[in-house]
């Protein structure tokens, strides 16, 4: 990295306006995986509790989410931020409930992420066995897919945001196809309405059908993630928030409903425990033939891939969060200097998952048993939480902010937050008495309460870390949660910065005081991005200019307060 120009610090941000409202829609609905939770998730449900109203489930969990997307949207439109839960609960919670809710994050996601190799190695060394009859160890395939995750990773998040379209549309036409085979085709010559009556799932089981639905849905929220890469981050979270819930929620409700239809009330439970999968490729078979079960086969492992990216994605940019405000090292916040992607925190979480993998194969473990639903369990448990802490983030946030609350409506900054608030923390308590279930273990088994442990740990673990740097580091302490430019201070017909500026003591980032916007006539005042997109001319490889506000101009020549506009170039991180 280049030395800076002056004693200020030269910080690294995201490479701005790349993604639209369809491509975060991408990134969300592919963390959520459809097929993936339609072959595997709403199968087990059915097995373990034997309870066929998951379609009204669906519908009833993601109403309480969309309770939860109307505050966090609101609050969006002012906090953009690559740590998303990070910079909510610092700015609504204050600084230690924001590292608290990191490191809850930061377990949650990497939890899901790693879960999802094992089901990935599983899945594909059962079907090159079936195929070809050899059989390679799913660890080969996990690290082997790993690979091509980090490379991605490291690239221009567009171009991720097209991989995971592509994969995501014949994805949904698949599942749309099952669809169509499970209500033109029912077991029982109608359509049973049973899956939609409240008797139906407020029967035994409940409790287990609510754990599998709410997991489900874990990744719809991520869009806040990107929200320092949108065209336009007032708007396109919030829009994005809303498709995704809405989407998925209605999807998964359809498909679900799909299943018992093709498969009869009657033999539901039985059929679901010992066929799983085949549930799905099975109706697909007998409608259109041999091939599109064989062509589901191949793209539930596509389905793992796209979510696979997406949360490795996700990952990457909490660390580049936390490392450009220094909570983490700095070295966290390296950007590619042509992709504008955060690369160390793509190494970062790629070594991570390297090494997790690599413990489970050296002790034997059971990828899918052990791997995938420890796992994916500890996510599901961690990312209902974090949920709730936002949306009682959201009421603090607006109580303080009479600027921001001012605009915002009381049932967007109050009402709807505090019901999402107290049903989230009731939809965390059923999660915790039906862990078992979610894992597939017995009751009495100690990974039940261990994993379920862990969550409050790491938010206690955060607390702390938080202290330490306000005994040791008070100047990392008091940025912490600021991060990128608010929504509010970037100039939406040029697009914010990609680098800004800090003093090594000044309280939050020079952008909450007045930067944001590039100097009229540069290079990113007229949308060039140098990295060969033919948006315009090539920008300076390794200097862009910005203007300093008055506040932090003493080290430059000019006085401090003085309203005169002062321009310097600093480094590019390369």
């Amino acid at each position: 990295m280049t030395a800076p120009a002056t004693a200020d610090r030269a910080v690294p941000g995201l490479r701005r306006r790349r993604l639209g409202v369809v491509h975060l829609v991408f990134f969300t609905v592919a963390a959520s995986a459809p097929l993936t939770v339609l072959a595997g998730g709403v199968t087990t449900a059915y097995a373990v509790a034997g309870n066929a109203g998951v379609p009204l489930a669906f519908l009833l969990v993601a109403a309480v989410l969309v309770l939860f997307a109307v505050g966090y949207a609101a609050m969006s439109r002012h906090v953009a931020n690559a740590g998303a839960f990070y910079a909510y609960l610092a700015r609504g919670l204050g600084r230690p409930a924001g590292v608290a809710g990191s490191f809850v994050a930061l377990v949650s996601y990497n939890a899901i992420q790693i879960s999802l190799y094992g089901l990935f190695g599983s899945t594909l060394s059962d079907l090159v066995a079936e195929y070809a009859d050899l059989r390679i160890p799913w660890w080969a395939y996990a690290v082997m897919i790993m690979g091509v995750v980090g490379l991605l990773g490291m690239t221009r998040v567009d171009l991720n945001a097209r991989v995971l379209a592509v994969v995501l549309v014949v994805e949904v036409l698949v599942v749309v196809g099952y669809d169509v085979a499970g209500f033109s085709h029912p077991a029982g010559g109608a359509v049973p309405s049973a899956p939609l009556e409240p008797a139906t799932l407020f029967a035994s089981g409940i409790g287990a059908v609510i754990a599998f639905t709410v997991a489900s849905f874990t990744g719809f929220e991520s869009s806040a993630i990107y929200a320092e890469e949108a065209k336009d981050p007032r708007r396109t979270v919030a829009r994005a928030t809303y498709a995704a819930v809405l989407f998925t929620g209605v999807f998964y409700a359809v498909s679900a409903w799909a299943m018992v239809a093709a498969t009869g009330t009657a033999q539901l439970q039985e059929r679901a425990g010992s066929e799983g999968p085949g549930l799905v490729f099975g109706p697909l078979g007998e409608m259109f033939g041999p091939w599109a079960a064989d062509l589901a086969a191949v793209l539930l492992l596509t389905s793992v891939f796209a979510a696979l990216l997406s949360f490795h994605n996700g990952v990457a940019r909490y660390l580049f969060a936390l490392g450009r405000e220094r909570v983490f090292p700095a070295a966290l916040a390296t950007v590619g200097a042509r992709s504008g992607g955060p690369v160390a925190g793509s190494l970062a979480q790629s070594a991570l998952a390297f090494v997790v993998v690599l413990a489970f194969a050296l002790a034997g473990a059971d990828p899918m048993l052990s791997l995938f639903a420890w796992f994916s369990g500890l996510s599901a448990l961690g990312v209902v939480l974090l949920m709730a802490g936002t949306s009682l983030a959201v009421l603090g946030f607006f109580r303080r902010d009479r600027r921001a609350a001012s605009g915002t409506s009381v049932w967007a900054r109050l009402i709807a937050p505090a019901l999402a608030t107290v049903l989230l923390v009731a939809v965390f308590v059923v999660l915790v008495g039906n862990f078992d279930a979610l894992l597939g273990s017995d009751p009495s088994s100690p990974a039940r309460w261990v994993l379920t442990v862990l969550v409050p740990l790491a938010a206690l673990a955060g607390v702390w870390w938080a202290r330490r740097l306000r005994r040791t580091r008070p100047d990392v302490y008091d940025g912490i949660g600021g991060g990128a430019p608010t929504p509010d201070g970037v100039e939406q017909a040029t697009g914010g910065p990609a680098v800004y500026r800090r003093r090594s003591g000044e309280v939050g980032p020079a952008d909450r005081i007045g930067a944001g916007s590039p100097v009229p006539g540069s290079a990113d005042a007229t949308g060039s991005t140098g990295s060969g997109d033919g948006s315009g001319a090539e920008e300076p490889p390794d200097t862009t200019a910005f203007p300093l506000p008055a506040q932090v101009r003493g080290s430059t020549g000019g006085d401090i307060g003085s309203d005169d506009e002062h321009t310097t170039q600093l480094p590019r991180v390369d």
